[in-house]
Parts: structure tokens; C-alpha cells; sequence
């Protein structure tokens, strides 16, 4: 029962609440509902709770059943009627007998709300309701990672992709019609296709073979390039696994006789629920056998000394960060409640006055200016910056951490490489952590230097968007090497959803 118990918490705080989605559900503490199936639930019963409201009203569940919150009515129905397994609840339940009682008026309710959206079936209802729920992540293309240990693109583009039109362009993704599919000229394996497709229902998805990740997120890895000479790698903040099974499909590529001798890419999660659902990615892209997961362990308590990691000789630091570049699709789909008095012939009691219109005008208001003051983390950690120089001390805070953590990277005996990157807009986590660490002790003693960009991977070589002069302390040869992504970006041609600064060390 905890299940829907946490969602309807969850649901029920998501006016006033800053923060992602994920963050919120995968940050939860002492929660005992599974995190991805909790995430789920919330997630879908938003996207459809415009024609939920709708049904529930129409049968006047609400006035029939006093138990019910319009919450937990929100959710329960959602899994009786759109559920594949139906409510996740004994069948002697209460709560649940007292939804599966109306099955039938529900289920005609659906039909009759699918009839008046003109939707043939269930499923173009589905996409009427994923269209509506997009949002701005309509604008952009939908990031498919083909996972190098178990498919290729060609595989893909032959099954899971066969129905899809070859587009010209990644501006043809999104204003084009109909399903399209682009090859990313800059990250290898990497496909943009046209939004709608559901993915949960994907084999191709389900086995690993095709992974969810953005562009600008396949950058540290890529950029990193592990080969063979580099021997083992460390992803020092892990979950929830993108980039520790991209590191993988790099080291495959790269060599062929990967179960022979192969590297050991050591994982560390400080948080071990969030290292729970690393886990499981790992396991699901076939990359198991060669990741050492550190639950719970904190890369900055590492020795480098140790003999386990004697062999390492590439990093990857993607460390929490202010998140300010976050953008698409972990955002909370608009929530639509019942209203428990709602009369089933008209569904609803009428327009409301103009005073309570106001009042709920100003209500929003309040709650929009609340989230401006609010700056959350990618760890989903909650900061309230009351003005400009709460700011600077949270991203003063927030980018000693991260220069503490590269530091402690620059340590390890047989490193050689290590890529630095964050999601965040602001130069004080990016290029002035850069140039901070360079100027560093450590750096100095083991001669640490940027990677020039006519070092890098060609893809990160020719990606135009670079770091800034002025953020870089007027270091061109450091700003050049920096890699800047931006939301959008459409005269650049690349689509992205995030924005994204990285950089890498030799």
C-alpha cells in the first residue's frame, strides 16, 4: 500500500515543490516503495490526469467512495484502467475493492472520454496524451544511445528503427511529420529520432540494445575515449549509469577481445539507493561483468594508493552540480484533480467567480516566484537564494566540491586521463573550476595540462560551441578546449536538450 501512499505524496506536494521529478522520487528518504516504480506511477497518472478528472467526475467516485482523496483516486484508477497489471494491491484490499467496484462505469467513462477526443483507440488516445504532456521537449528530438555491447546502429536501423524515414538534416526530427530518424555526425552510436514513440514497450529498449541519453550527456565519455593502453577507469559519480555503460560500449569498441584480461571500470555511488538503480542499468546494458559498483562508497574517500586501483588510468567526474542546465524531460506534466463535489451530468458545479479565480490566479503566482527563489541541485538537494549573493555562495560551495574532487582525480598514480563535467550554465562550475585546478599543487607536481581541442576525438575536435574567454580568465587555449553545450541551438544543428560544459585533462 506504501505505493500509492508515497505517489499521492508525492502528487499531492507537486505545486509547491521545486526540483525534478526523478530527483524528488529517486531522493526520497526512508521511502519503501520501489523508486523506478514509484517514479513510474507519478509520472503517468499526471500525464493523463486531464482525462482521469474527467472519468473520475463523471461516475462520481468521490461522492460514492468517502475513503478516497482525489489523489489516491487519481492513482488507483490510472492502474485499473492503464496499467498493464492492473492496482499493485492484494485483491482483499479495501482501497482496492473499492475502485474495482465501478470497474465497468470507469471503463465506459474511458471509452466515452476517448470518443469525444476523437481517438480510434486506446493507444492514439496515448499519444494525444503524450503530445499534451511533452511540452517544450516536443521542440526537440528524441537522444537513442545504441548500446555498442549488445547491437549496432545498423542492427537498429534494420528493426527497431526500420519504419522510421532516413531525415537530412535534425531540424527535419521536429518539424517534419511522421516518424524520422537522424545519425548524430558527432557522438558514435548515437541516433536522434522524432518524439512519441514508446519505448517501454520496445524490445530493443527493454534488453539494453538502445539506451535513452541525451546528446550533451554522451560527451564525457566520449570525449574521455578509454583504450586498452589506458587500463582500468573510474566513474566517480555514478548513477544512474548512462555514462558508466557508455564507458562500457567504448571499451568494447575499442577492444574487440573484450573478455580477455579485460578493464575494470570501478562505479562509485555515495548514495546507495541511487547506486541500487546503477545496479540495474549496468546489469540490463551487459556491461556487469566488467563494472565494480561502490555502493554507498564516496570517491572522495578513495585511496588512490590502494592496490585496487593501481591499474587506473582514466577518470570520469560528472559531480553534483547547481543543475541549472537542466532542461526536458524529467519536468512534472501539468496535474489535473478531480473535484470531489463534481456533478456527474455536467461534470463540475459550474464556472468558478471571479474571486476564486483570483485567488488561485494569485496562488499560482506565489508558487512561480516561490521556484525562481529555490536552486536545486542534480542531486535534488534544495537551496533557498534570496538574492545575487546567495547565489554566489551556493555555486562557491557547490564548485570547491567539485575542485576538491578533481584534485583528488589528479592523485591517482597511473591516471592520464580525466574528463571534468557539469550541467550547469554558470562559469563559476566550469571553466573557473578549470583553471582552479590547474593552477593546483597537485596539478603542477604531476603535470597535468588541458587537453587541447586538436587532441580530443574528432566529434568533440569539430563540435563548434567552446568555452568562454572571459570565464576562462582570458586563457584562450583553456577556453578552446572547454566543450559548451546550449538548450536548443538549432543554427548549430545539434537539438540538445541540456546544456552541458566539459573538459579533459592529460
Amino acid at each position: 500500500m506504501s505505493l500509492y501512499h508515497e505517489a499521492a505524496e508525492i502528487l499531492s506536494s507537486s505545486s509547491n515543490s521545486s526540483g525534478s521529478l526523478k530527483s524528488r522520487v529517486f531522493g526520497k528518504k526512508n521511502g519503501k516503495a520501489p523508486p523506478g516504480q514509484l517514479y513510474a506511477l507519478v509520472l503517468e497518472s499526471a500525464k493523463w490526469s486531464l482525462v482521469l478528472k474527467e472519468v473520475i467526475e463523471k461516475t462520481e467516485l468521490l461522492k460514492l467512495e468517502r475513503k478516497l482523496t482525489p489523489t489516491l483516486a487519481l492513482l488507483l484508477v490510472h492502474d485499473l484502467l492503464l496499467a498493464k497489471k492492473g492496482i499493485a494491491l492484494p485483491q482483499s484490499h479495501g482501497l482496492r475493492a473499492c475502485i474495482e467496484r465501478h470497474k465497468g462505469r470507469l471503463s465506459s467513462e474511458l471509452t466515452l472520454a476517448r470518443l469525444r477526443r476523437k481517438a480510434p483507440t486506446i493507444d492514439a488516445l496515448r499519444e494525444q496524451v503524450e503530445r499534451a504532456a511533452a511540452g517544450e521537449e516536443a521542440n526537440y528530438p528524441r537522444w537513442v544511445r545504441v548500446n555498442a555491447l549488445k547491437s549496432s546502429v545498423e542492427e537498429q536501423l534494420e528493426t527497431t528503427f526500420s519504419k522510421h524515414t532516413r531525415a537530412e538534416s535534425i531540424q527535419d526530427i521536429v518539424t517534419k511529420s511522421g516518424r524520422h530518424i537522424y545519425i548524430d555526425p558527432h557522438v558514435p552510436n548515437l541516433l536522434a529520432i522524432s518524439a512519441g514513440m514508446e519505448f517501454a514497450k520496445v524490445e530493443a529498449y527493454t534488453s539494453g540494445k538502445i539506451i535513452l541519453q541525451d546528446k550533451a550527456s554522451c560527451f564525457p565519455a566520449y570525449l574521455l575515449d578509454p583504450r586498452s593502453e589506458d587500463g582500468d577507469v573510474i566513474d566517480a559519480c555514478s548513477a544512474p549509469g548512462n555514462k558508466t555503460t557508455h564507458l562500457a560500449a567504448i571499451i568494447h569498441q575499442h577492444r574487440p577481445g573484450f573478455e580477455d584480461a579485460p578493464q575494470t571500470i570501478y562505479a562509485f555511488e555515495k548514495d546507495s539507493r541511487r547506486a541500487q538503480t546503477l545496479e540495474k542499468m549496468v546489469k540490463i546494458a551487459g556491461s556487469k561483468d566488467v563494472t565494480r559498483i561502490g555502493f554507498g562508497q564516496d570517491f572522495l574517500q578513495v585511496d588512490p594508493m590502494a592496490e585496487n586501483y593501481k591499474d587506473v588510468g582514466a577518470l570520469l567526474l560528472d559531480p553534483s552540480c547547481s543543475g541549472s542546465g537542466i532542461v526536458g524531460r524529467d519536468s512534472m506534466p501539468e496535474l489535473h484533480l478531480p473535484d470531489p463535489l463534481a456533478d456527474g451530468r455536467g461534470g463540475g458545479k459550474g464556472k468558478p467567480s471571479a474571486a476564486n479565480a483570483n485567488k488561485k490566479k494569485r496562488s499560482h503566482d506565489e508558487i512561480e516566484q516561490g521556484a525562481q527563489n529555490v536552486l536545486v541541485d542534480d542531486d535534488g538537494n534544495e537551496t533557498v537564494v534570496k538574492s545575487e549573493k546567495d547565489l554566489e555562495a551556493r555555486l562557491e560551495a557547490l564548485s570547491a566540491f567539485q575542485l576538491t574532487l578533481l584534485q583528488h582525480a589528479f592523485r591517482f598514480p597511473r591516471a592520464k586521463k580525466i574528463t571534468y563535467s557539469t550541467c550547469s550554465i554558470h562559469s563559476q562550475e566550469n571553466e573557473r573550476v578549470v583553471i582552479r585546478a590547474l593552477a593546483s599543487d597537485i596539478a603542477k607536481a604531476k603535470g597535468w595540462r588541458i587537453l587541447r581541442r586538436e587532441d580530443q576525438v574528432s566529434g568533440m575536435r569539430d563540435w563548434p560551441v567552446r568555452g568562454v574567454v572571459e570565464a576562462a580568465e582570458g586563457d584562450e587555449i583553456v577556453a578552446d578546449a572547454c566543450i559548451r553545450s546550449y538548450k536548443g541551438g538549432w543554427q548549430r544543428g545539434d537539438g540538445l536538450l541540456c546544456c552541458r560544459v566539459c573538459a579533459g585533462f592529460d
